[in-house]
């Protein structure tokens, strides 16, 4: 039940109380931190004049101030809340016309409904370089940072209408931290309310009234920050460009599981020689060469990258390496890279994917010329030694072994359409390929015959792409 007695009137006086003295040290100590602030800017006035016999009246005004303030502090702070710390610490800034100056690229938005407080804070920052631009109030900020582009913001919290927490808020939903930095300027003390800023989104916290070497020092902070932020970011997307661009140029001469190894891990170039079992399709067309050397070499380079270009879409789409073109043959491997337990059904697969391909192939060729193409293929696993292979200046990815002898030689026996596998292929597909049919080859380069099965598509291909 909420208490209507005596205490509960206390508390409701106490807590009353409280605010109306927080409110008059946020007022006293902003007129204050102005009187601090434009004797200090007085100061610099005199030096660069000259008019030194004025130096110690106005250095005595400044003391009085923080003197004021020390007792403002102390009778109300107290009573007002937990103070957060003291900032008017006493160090005048030296830069002055003469002295350094900041990038004057720069530019800063000043929010703060106290006329006198942004034209100090623009003083300030452009006597250093700073381009500055002011608003009265949150809502006003919220649409010139929405409109304009600035490098950071010093956003009063106490304001009416859109207060800085709200414009803080409105901020951080299209810029992030880095993006636009934003200090807290601010009268406030309490440690909360700078607890509440940083977790609300704001990069750093200043009270009033200022001490203009550590304002400039974490302006200054903040603005390097967002800028190495961005750099960083801009080096990232260049990194990525970089690689995508690595990535595409490896894609038109090794795969894309091998151009991942070369980018992705230390030991990219350094695939040691290993034993592994792999899967090797090898495929080439029928009769292209005499006709090759019938039609304009042009017309050749398109028809046969129009063909390579759709069978290594396909063999990529199966999982499949494509480790080299050999005229208009392709040689492929399944396994070489990573192993997988199904290499030699995707094998296949992709063989009869390639066979399934072809009328459309043709299609499109036909729109160049009076072409079309047949093509055989032929697969085989076993143990190879795969590893890279040739100088320190150029190197290439390859596997060695008798199954990629034997895929070869089956690609030469196969008729247009088929594909022929090898033994130990069939062990590990025969029960998706069936019994199918049997062909005994002699390879050249082999002591014996070998029982080859014959994979074909039905005369009339449905699904054909």
């Amino acid at each position: 039940m909420e208490d209507t007695g005596p205490a509960g009137a206390r508390r409701v006086q106490a807590d009353m109380t409280r605010l109306a003295l927080r409110s008059v040290q946020h007022e006293v100590r902003t007129r204050i931190g102005q009187v601090i602030g434009y004797g200090e800017l007085l100061l610099e006035e005199l030096g660069d004049r000259g008019l030194t016999d004025l130096v110690p009246d106005i250095e005595h005004i400044i003391e009085a101030g923080r003197g004021l303030l020390d007792v403002v502090q102390g009778q109300l702070g107290s009573s007002a809340g937990t103070p957060h710390f003291e900032t008017a610490g006493g160090s005048t800034p030296k830069a002055g016309p003469g002295g350094p100056r900041d990038t004057p690229h720069d530019r800063i938005l000043v929010v703060d409904d106290d006329p006198a407080n942004r034209a100090l804070l623009r003083r300030h920052l452009e006597r250093v370089g700073y381009a500055v631009t002011e608003a009265q109030d949150g809502r006003t900020a919220a649409r010139l940072v929405g409109t304009e582009p600035f490098d950071l913001v010093l956003l009063d919290l106490v304001m009416p209408g859109v207060d800085g927490r709200q414009a803080l808020q409105l901020f951080r939903q299209e810029w992030s931290a880095s993006d636009l930095p934003v200090i807290v300027a601010t009268a406030l003390t309490d440690r909360q309310e700078v607890v509440n800023a940083l977790t609300s989104g704001a990069n750093d916290y200043v009270t009033k009234p200022f001490d203009f070497d550590i304002v400039l020092a974490r302006v200054r902070l903040q603005l390097a920050l967002g800028k190495a932020t961005r750099e960083i970011e801009g080096l990232m997307h260049q990194l990525e460009i970089r690689n995508s661009f690595l990535r595409r140029t490896f894609g038109r001469y090794v795969s894309d599981d091998i151009a991942e190894s070369l980018l992705e891990t230390d030991d990219g170039l350094e695939l040691a020689g290993e034993s592994r079992k792999i899967t090797v399709l090898m495929s080439d067309l029928r009769g292209f060469t005499p006709l090759a050397e019938r039609v304009e070499p042009t017309l050749v380079v398109a028809v046969l990258n129009e063909y390579l270009t759709a069978m290594s879409k396909i063999i990529a789409d199966h999982r499949g390496t494509v480790n080299d073109y050999l005229g208009d043959g392709i040689l492929a491997f399944f396994g070489a890279i990573q192993a997988r337990s199904d290499d030699s059904r995707r094998a296949v697969e992709c063989a009869l994917a390639m066979h399934r391909s072809m009328p459309s192939v043709n299609q499109r060729i036909a729109t160049r010329g009076p072409i079309e193409l047949k093509m055989g293929i032929g697969i085989a696993t076993g143990e190879v030694v795969v590893g890279n292979v040739g100088s320190e200046r150029r190197s290439k990815f390859t596997a060695i072994g008798s199954a990629v002898n034997l895929a070869a030689r089956l690609e030469g026996f196969a008729e247009p359409g088929e594909t022929l596998i090898s033994p130990a292929t069939y062990d590990e597909v025969s029960d998706c390929v069936g019994d199918g049919q049997v062909r005994w080859v002699q390879p050249k380069g082999f002591k014996n015959a070998v029982a080859v099965w014959v994979i074909s598509l039905p005369s009339d291909p449905r699904g054909a792409t």
